[in-house]
């Protein structure tokens, strides 16, 4: 029976592997990459380790991770140390791309790359931010919703009063499952929907 608990250290392996499995808006995205561990690097293995207070997991029958939550409670700070601390781990690894570079690994390496403190518009009045991704075994059961529920608790018992996440503008089922959670649409760029809750208020 799948059951929500915190992370563990132990589960870096898996959340790197929910990550790339669920990266392709919501598809496998292995092999899009030269080196399919970028994803992980930059979407969910900082988070767990950075804070692990506020990632949960959905685990298997062999408590293995199928689906996460993590997040930060500050987004500046956050983004601070991801640059200054975290990516120059893989620097080496993955050099920062040509600029006549237009693959969609070279963006996400941009981004990566351009991390910093102020850098997130929707920082200053959402200091909080998420990623949420669930494998297929772990979607249509309500997981996502009770990931999200744990996460708000957990940043509303600590004083952070609002959080933010980004969407492809293109993922249908995303944008309603977040409308569905009572997350407030967003001013955003072209190609992504950004979201807005306060933690103490939702519905659903």
């Amino acid at each position: 029976m799948p059951h929500l608990r915190p992370v563990r250290r132990d589960d870096d392996a898996a959340l790197a592997d929910v990550c790339l499995r669920t990266a392709d808006f919501g598809s496998d995205a292995t092999g899009l990459f030269d080196d399919d561990d970028i994803w992980g690097a930059v979407f969910a293995r900082p988070y767990a380790e950075r804070h692990p207070d506020h990632a949960f997991v959905v685990a298997d029958d062999d408590d293995r991770a199928i689906g996460y939550v993590v997040a930060t409670p500050d987004t500046d700070v956050f983004e601070e140390w991801f640059r200054s601390e975290w990516w120059p781990r893989f620097a080496e690894r993955w050099p920062e791309p040509r600029p006549d570079d237009d693959s969609r690994q070279a963006g996400t390496l941009r981004y990566a790359y351009g991390r910093r403190a102020g850098a997130e518009p929707w920082a200053r009045e959402y200091p909080a931010h998420l990623h949420i991704d669930l494998l297929p075994e772990a979607q249509g059961q309500g997981w996502g919703r009770r990931l999200i529920a744990q996460l708000l608790d957990r940043l509303a018992e600590g004083g952070v009063p609002r959080l933010h996440l980004v969407a492809a503008a293109g993922n249908a089922g995303a944008l309603a499952f977040y409308d569905r959670l009572g997350f407030e649409r967003l001013p955003s760029p072209k190609g992504v929907q950004a979201f807005g809750i306060d933690t103490a208020r939702r519905r659903g």
